[in-house]
């Protein structure tokens, strides 16, 4: 899908721009040192490491999104297999965010 590609595009810039961390502690580990401004949860993540995730997350104040994308799709983009995507960076976080972005991105809000 459209909507797909432009999210793994905007994706694979940040990995490249290390705005992002990538897998489960990594992410919390952002979450609660505060660096993250995202977190990102591909759909075929475990219930468990996404219930996980998001405690982590809200107990830190941040936002938790669900992807329309898999972990192998994630794979292709960012290089490496993850279902759990910090973005450490507020610019790319109010990209992913912004008002229409569910339709640009494939973001579940």
């Amino acid at each position: 899908m459209e909507t797909d590609k432009r999210l793994l595009g905007l994706l694979g810039i940040a990995r490249r721009a290390g705005k992002l961390d990538l897998g489960t502690q990594a992410a919390k580990q952002a979450a609660h040192s505060r660096k993250a401004r995202l977190i990102l949860l591909t759909k075929d993540l475990s219930p468990r490491t996404a219930a996980s995730v998001r405690a982590e997350a809200e107990s830190s104040g941040v936002p938790v999104r669900e992807l329309c994308i898999t972990m192998d799709e994630a794979e292709a983009a960012l290089g490496k297999r993850t279902g759990v995507i910090a973005v450490n960076d507020k610019g790319f976080a109010g990209a992913l965010l912004a008002p229409g972005a569910e339709q640009r991105g494939g973001i579940i809000l």
